[in-house]
């Protein structure tokens, strides 16, 4: 791999035109491909297996339009008027009939608030693969002109707003690039160094995103993907490209020419760099154990992204610092003692001497604050937020309010029920109906709809509580558990209780369960890895566990903020929401393989100091002087991107990014800063043990690729050197 890895960067470096093209041809093919042929990316949130799908399944098979996606539009008449009065209700048949000729639209059922100032109109389409984001904009421009033709109050939202509405995009990730440009201007001291991380980032994002439509002919491509693989593209990215010109620079500060550092730097932190995209990728793909079709697709798509940086870091980048040659070092801002190439902070060295001195007090004090961050975890609440947890200035914020003043908080998360009647008598319908009413959590049941031909009935329920009370799914299970065996008992009838909020609350109820088993898998995983790399029992023991601290500490921080409402208001948080479902487990997988990349740029330099010194206590300090310089950077630059998220919209997207941010935070600098050197103080020469028989079995795997990298040549002088100097002096060029 070594070898493999030195002559892919030396030959990119020597050659630095070619690649470039050959990468431009690869862009114009995906790009060309995607706007050609590419195919719309689809939310689904369907769980195979559990009953809120069956029910979409058995209503689906019977062809009722209650399968599909619904919108609702609602309406309130001008002050001093109601519905039931003609001006009113004249202008309300306005908007009914040019909803109804809207393309794709099934049925409008209307329905009226008891006193007439509310009107719901709810809007039926086909299932989700036959709708597209058109039918939304079409929506809205029914919408739009209602307003200025009525004196109507006109708001809309619903399932169709929910799958398709875009979130807005590109702000946050340009925030992200204007830190990180700060960030590695200030680490770098040079305006070239720090423009080849950006434009490598940027480039693997744009190509990676390309790649999405074409993808989605294979798997279905939740509409969200994107934006998180922008998130988690843009971190890798910029993080990749910048270890590999650290030590790109360091080679050149050495005396080797530009191919031969370029070389160096793909054979030894490029290879760092596989392993870490490597791990990322495995992770992210393990997402698939959730047994979660969208939440598998998502993961497929961040992890073609961060492939992308990969490839990008040790092909394209090299061509870049090819064509850079000595320039790399110029157009800096030549800050005061910065110097080009030198990784070793005096002051990292004296801040690693200070944590030696003081190993049990950092080790217990810290230990304890990560512990105290991650308790709000056990009030941790999953689930999926709704329209009420949208800022007042969206249409279908104002919309749930309005539905929820008129007809009460469980209009918001109707439950579809369907029933499958085989050779049973129609008349059970009217027996399950009484039995769901005498339920404490049904406020109302509407009448209920026969496909003749498959004997499929469906029937619309509404809880008396909101979409994210936990009551409304506790009246779920009830139904499914008590409520249905009762009014079905003795007949050959199922029911099975469907629709939106129930889904959620499956979701949310299957990644619970697997999520322990997930968790036990990628910690596993990591300490596999780390064993092989590092040699060492402990060393990996404690990476383990120290990464179950970081992103407990996340997660406590998603409970304080989202649920608890802690500083939402800082983060333009309009109502507290349940933390969603699946980002416990896709943050995990990030950051699992995350924190595995700074754990080995630090602890494979600890490592190499140990080996040639024997001294435990000295190579963690010179290990921390010599790489937190970069971590650091790395770290600041990965949090300014996530954070940067957290000023969107979208409260999904904010919370993936306030977790992410919060994970980078504290693996970064707590734990990879303060806590890191303490215990390897405190285990002392035991961080490197490894039973032999064991170390005779284990695969060897130089991460830092320096012993396979050929030494450095001598030139021989030519024959018609006039001063004969047979062979010339080492060849150095800086």
């Amino acid at each position: 791999m070594t070898s493999l890895l030195y002559r892919l960067g030396r030959a990119s470096a020597r050659r630095p035109w070619l690649v470039l093209g050959l990468w431009a041809l690869v862009a114009a093919i995906v790009v060309s491909s995607s706007v050609a042929f590419g195919r719309d990316m689809e939310d689904s949130f369907s769980a195979p297996g559990v009953d809120s799908q069956v029910a979409v399944d058995l209503l689906s098979s019977a062809e009722s339009g209650r399968a599909g996606l619904t919108a609702r539009v609602l309406a309130a008449p001008s002050e001093g008027t109601a519905f039931g009065e003609p001006s009113a209700d004249d202008h309300l048949a306005v908007v009914r009939s040019a909803l109804e000729a809207l393309p794709n639209v099934l049925a409008v059922d209307t329905t009226l608030a008891q006193d007439g100032s509310v009107a719901l109109l709810g809007v039926q389409y086909p299932v989700i693969e036959e709708v597209s984001v058109d039918d939304l904009e079409r929506l809205k421009e029914v919408v739009e002109e209602s307003r200025a033709s009525t004196p109507l109050q006109v708001e809309a939202g619903g399932e169709l707003f929910f799958n398709f509405e875009e979130t807005g995009g590109g702000t946050a990730e340009l925030i992200g690039l204007a830190a990180a440009v700060v960030i590695l201007l200030l680490a770098f001291g040079s305006v070239i160094a720090m423009g080849l991380p950006i434009g490598i980032a940027v480039f693997g994002l744009a190509l990676g995103v390309s790649l999405m439509p074409l993808i989605s002919h294979v798997v279905m491509i939740p509409t969200w993907a994107p934006q998180m693989g922008s998130m988690i593209g843009l971190g890798v990215g910029i993080d990749y490209a910048l270890f590999l010109v650290t030590r790109h620079r360091e080679f050149l500060a050495d005396g080797w020419s530009v191919e031969e550092a370029a070389g160096r730097a793909v054979a030894t932190a490029g290879q760092a760099v596989i392993f870490a995209g490597g791990t990322v990728v495995i992770a992210i793909l393990g997402l698939a154990v959730a047994g979660l079709p969208f939440l598998t697709a998502a993961g497929i798509a961040t992890s073609v992204i961060v492939l992308v940086m990969v490839v990008a870091s040790i092909t394209l980048l090299p061509a870049f610092l090819g064509i850079s040659g000595e320039w790399i070092n110029r157009l800096g801002i030549h800050r005061r003692g910065h110097h080009a190439g030198d990784g070793v902070s005096a002051g990292w060295r004296r801040w690693g001497r200070h944590v030696s001195r003081h190993a049990w007090s950092y080790a217990i004090g810290v230990t304890a604050a990560l512990l105290a961050l991650t308790a709000p975890v056990l009030a941790l609440q999953l689930g999926f937020p709704d329209d009420g947890t949208q800022p007042q200035s969206r249409t279908e914020r104002r919309a749930y309010d309005l539905a929820a003043e008129g007809f009460g908080p469980g209009i918001n998360g109707p439950l579809v029920i369907a029933v499958d009647l085989a050779d049973g008598d129609p008349a059970v319908l009217d027996t399950l109906t009484d039995t769901m009413l005498a339920d404490p959590g049904v406020a109302a049941v509407a009448p209920p709809e026969i496909d003749a031909a498959t004997r499929v009935a469906s029937m619309i329920v509404f809880p008396s509580t909101a979409p994210q009370d936990d009551e409304t799914y506790a009246t779920v299970e009830r139904l499914r558990a008590d409520v249905f065996p009762e009014a079905l008992d003795g007949t050959d009838v199922t029911a099975h209780v469907g629709g939106q909020t129930a889904s959620f609350g499956d979701v949310s109820q299957r990644v619970t369960e697997r999520l322990p088993w997930f968790i036990a898998a990628v910690v596993l995983l990591s300490f596999v890895l780390l064993m092989f790399v590092f040699r060492s029992i402990l060393v990996p023991l404690k990476a383990a566990l120290l990464n179950l601290l970081s992103i407990g500490a996340a997660y406590g921080v998603l409970v304080m903020v989202f649920q608890w409402g802690w500083g939402k208001d800082l983060i333009g948080l309009e109502a507290t929401v349940p933390v969603v479902s699946f980002i416990p487990m896709f943050m995990f997988a990030i950051l699992f393989g995350l924190s595995m990349d700074y754990e080995v740029f630090l602890l494979s330099r600890v490592r190499e100091e140990y080996v040639v010194t024997g001294d435990n206590d000295e190579s963690v300090i010179n290990g921390l002087a010599s790489t937190d310089r970069v971590i650091t950077s790395a770290a600041l630059i990965m949090i300014s991107v996530f954070a940067a998220f957290v000023l969107g919209d979208d409260p999904i997207v904010k919370m993936m990014g306030l977790g992410l941010a919060t994970a980078i935070f504290v693996d970064a600098t707590i734990v990879r800063v303060v806590l890191v050197p303490a215990t390897m103080k405190l285990m002392g020469d035991a961080n490197w043990w490894l039973p032999r028989w064991l170390d005779r079995r284990l695969p060897r795997i130089d991460i830092d690729g320096g012993s396979g990298l050929p030494e450095r040549e001598i030139e021989q002088a030519p024959h018609d050197d006039p001063d004969g100097a047979g062979e010339r002096e080492l060849v150095s060029v800086r």
